[in-house]
């Protein structure tokens, strides 16, 4: 290749490919990462769900109706913990991408205008 296709490819490099590469890995990890909160929260949340109706389908007597409702009262108030914990999980991740989005951007200007030179 002659120093003419070398330079343009080099700089094909610089300002798409690698630019682009690198914001796909960014949007994997965090894809990954927030399916991963998704998962672990609906498993959990399923779990809790399961066990509330296990707990009624053995319900005999008013003492296992009063024992119900008192863990009724429990794993809605867990429910209400989790998924508040969830919420701030995911909005910690958005904040995260955004941030090393900013960054990358900010890298990709600084190299376009040096391989532009």
């Amino acid at each position: 290749m002659s120093k003419t296709q070398d330079k343009a490819t080099q700089q094909f490099e610089t300002l798409f490919f690698a630019p682009a590469r690198a914001y796909g890995s960014l949007s994997l990890e965090y894809y990954e990462k927030l399916l991963s909160a998704q998962l672990d929260a609906f498993r959990s949340y399923s779990d809790l769900s399961l066990a509330q109706a296990r707990a009624w389908v053995d319900v005999k007597d008013s003492e296992g109706l009063k024992q119900v409702l008192e863990t009724q009262q429990k794993a809605v108030k867990e429910l209400g913990e989790r998924l508040q914990g969830d919420t701030k999980k995911v909005v910690d991740l958005s904040q995260e991408f955004l941030q090393k989005g900013q960054q990358l951007t900010e890298q990709n200007v600084k190299a376009a205008s040096a391989a532009t030179k």
